[in-house]
C-alpha cells in the first residue's frame, strides 16, 4: 500500500444514482508481474447498492480508461475493463436532459461482473458538461498518486 489516500478514478454522480471507482493502494506484486493498484468499485441507487472491492488496475487499465474518455468526448459509447479479469463498466451517452431549467449529459452506466458474482447493475447517471475533462484530471491525480500509474 502507498501513504497516500483514497483517489477516485471514476466518479459518475448526480443526486439519485452513482458509479465511483476509488484507487485505495498499490501493490508491488501485480498480475503481470510487476506492480498494480487496488480499486474498488461502488453503485449507488435508490434501488440498488453494491461493492466490488479488490479490483486490480494494471498500467494498461489506466491508458484504456484515457481512451475510453476520448471516445465519451467524442459521443461514442465505451466499454472499459473488458477483458474477463475484472469487472466490466461500460457507458453510453444517452442526450441531455434537462432538470430544474438546467441541460445536464445524461449517461447509463452499467457494471458487469461476470467473472465472479453474475451480477450487472445499470443506472442513469446526469452530468455537467465538463464530466469528461474533470476525469482526465481525475486520471493525472491518479498518474501523480502512484508511480505505477505514471506514463
Amino acid at each position: 500500500m502507498t501513504e497516500h489516500g483514497p483517489v477516485e478514478l471514476v466518479h459518475l454522480a448526480d443526486k439519485e444514482n452513482s458509479v465511483i471507482v476509488r484507487v485505495v493502494g498499490a501493490t508491488s506484486v501485480g498480475l503481470s508481474g510487476g506492480g498494480c493498484l487496488i480499486a474498488e468499485i461502488v453503485v449507488a441507487s435508490e434501488f440498488a447498492n453494491g461493492r466490488l472491492a479488490e479490483v486490480y488496475l494494471l498500467s494498461d487499465d489506466l491508458d484504456d480508461w484515457a481512451e475510453a474518455l476520448d471516445l465519451l468526448a467524442a459521443g461514442r459509447p465505451v466499454s472499459w475493463m473488458d477483458d474477463g479479469r475484472n469487472p466490466e463498466i461500460r457507458i453510453e451517452l444517452k442526450g441531455p436532459y434537462i432538470s430544474q431549467g438546467e441541460t445536464l449529459n445524461a449517461v447509463e452506466v452499467e457494471v458487469r461482473d461476470a467473472s465472479v458474482s453474475l451480477t450487472s447493475v445499470r443506472v442513469l447517471v446526469r452530468l455537467p458538461d465538463d464530466w469528461v475533462d474533470a476525469h482526465r484530471r481525475r486520471l493525472e491525480q491518479v498518474h501523480m498518486a502512484w508511480p505505477l500509474g505514471a506514463r
